[in-house]
């Protein structure tokens, strides 16, 4: 019965079932999303901009010199040392002096490679019989690249979770961070506190030690009795709360605003330093929450929660966070790490566009979008770091050759999960077997020497999910009044 039940499982279900879903989804949501994120371009030439619109994908073809483009197979790119990649074309309007005057439907920026048993591949709807007429093997299971001829996969990257707050004990105190993420751009937001109660509050940018009530003052919680009516009622969060309030240098929302831009910019004239604390308090304070002034508030009272958790664990009433449970954990599937290296190409092209709107300009000729676009500048960085597997962030190692040595071999390669620790450390934690790895991850299938752990590989029945919208499910616990 059991054997029965698992053939069954495997007949509906492919073993990389979830690369070709997340490459799907970032098909059908994560370029359109990259797009609209920028929607409009402001060029360095007076009264001209250019509007972005939606986003349109072929099916993968080639250009030959003699013939124009035809279609081409994932056969044909490996015989020919070819990239298996599909053209995309972007809605582009150019705007005079507010006037919009679109002249093309959509203009060709460049090409993205395709995944292959995705729903752009031509394999995706062929049957047995037309796969082998084709070249391909039928049992192959996709869910890797052709680049330049070479079968190429992206490995799976596991990550603590983004957006969710963990506390834990560390040597100077007790640490409450949270690793914001915002549309991907991704910020460490830390409160610490020492062991005399005192609370401390650290992001990208700025230095560490800065107090958390001097930061309060700041984000509108001006006078004391306003930051002890946002903390709990407990004893022990109060005395916490009292003692920082004696502590605190600043009195008034002004006397902080100044010592904290004075720290933030030391030595720089007043408009500089306010210009500058509050760009940082924007965009670089808890950015998933809000990148405008209207969000100050709610960061106020995140930071306050945060406090008051670090609070309760150093007085033992709440446990520490478990960085090695499972539930703190997120695998970036091809997908994600495909709209990660999309939004970082993406923005490279912009600034071209810009920089050949202004040429132009200079030279006196005339702004038409598609001689504007050079097409190699967004393909050639994504092909590139395909090919060499050097992705954004300075990470190694993300595209890999794809494993042949075995038919097993190349399913374990295409299921395989790798931290992104270093191999040089112990990490002897990180690197032990959790209970929550039940189900989820292998615990046998792992390398020997200094990769042990920390290159690990989904258990043979396990799923990843590829996500939903965030933003849908905050509307939804907003609508509810959900507090935490």
């Amino acid at each position: 019965m059991v054997e029965a039940l698992i053939e069954s499982y495997f007949k509906s279900n492919s073993l990389v079932n979830q690369q070709i879903l997340s490459y799907n989804k970032f098909l059908d949501v994560g370029i359109q999303q990259v797009v609209d994120r920028i929607g409009k371009v402001q060029t360095n030439v007076e009264g001209f901009e250019l509007k972005l619109g939606k986003v349109r994908i072929e099916q993968p073809r080639y250009y030959e010199v003699k013939g124009g483009y035809r279609q081409i197979f994932p056969s044909e790119a490996r015989l020919r040392n070819l990239s298996y990649s599909a053209p995309i074309f972007l809605e582009i309007i150019p705007v005079f002096n507010g006037v919009e005057r679109p002249v093309y439907s959509d203009v060709f920026v460049g090409e993205v490679p395709v995944m292959l048993k995705s729903k752009l591949c031509y394999l995706s709807n062929m049957r047995r019989d037309e796969l082998i007429e084709n070249g391909e093997d039928p049992d192959d299971p996709g869910g890797y690249f052709v680049i330049n001829g070479s079968e190429r996969v992206l490995t799976s990257i596991e990550d603590l979770v983004p957006n969710k707050l963990m506390v834990t004990n560390e040597r100077n105190g007790i640490v409450s961070k949270i690793f914001s993420t915002h549309y991907g751009f991704r910020a460490r937001c830390v409160v610490d506190r020492t062991q005399d109660g005192i609370f401390n509050v650290e992001f990208p940018s700025t230095p560490a030690g800065i107090p958390l009530i001097q930061m309060l003052r700041v984000l509108d919680l001006e006078t004391d009795e306003k930051i002890l009516h946002a903390f709990s009622d407990e004893r022990r969060i109060c005395n916490d709360v009292i003692l920082n309030l004696e502590n605190e240098q600043s009195k008034t929302k002004e006397e902080a605003i100044d010592l904290l831009s004075r720290r933030l910019s030391p030595g720089q004239p007043p408009e500089f330093r306010m210009n500058r604390m509050e760009n940082l308090l924007d965009n670089y304070l808890l950015p998933h929450i809000g990148v405008d002034k209207s969000a100050r508030h709610d960061k106020a009272k995140f930071l306050i929660l945060m406090a008051e958790r670090a609070t309760r664990v150093s007085y033992k009433e709440v446990a520490p966070d478990d960085k090695d449970h499972y539930s703190n954990k997120r695998v970036k599937l091809a997908g994600d790490l495909m709209e990660e290296l999309f939004r970082y190409a993406f923005q490279f092209l912009i600034k071209d566009l810009v920089y050949q709107a202004s040429r132009a300009d200079a030279r006196g000729r005339r702004l038409q979008v598609h001689t504007l676009i050079r097409q190699d500048v967004l393909g050639d960085r994504v092909k590139y770091a395909m090919a060499t597997g050097n992705w954004i962030a300075g990470q190694t190692g993300v595209s890999q050759l794809l494993d042949r040595v075995s038919y097993v071999s190349t399913l374990s390669h295409l299921r395989r999960v790798i931290s992104p620790l270093s191999k040089k450390h112990p990490h002897f934690k990180a690197r032990d077997l959790h209970g929550t790895h039940l189900g989820k991850l292998c615990p046998n299938e792992t390398p020997e020497g200094p990769s042990c752990s920390l290159v690990k590989n989904l258990a043979v029945m396990a799923e990843v999910s590829i996500g939903v919208d965030e933003e849908e499910i905050g509307r939804v616990l907003k609508a509810y009044d959900v507090k935490e």
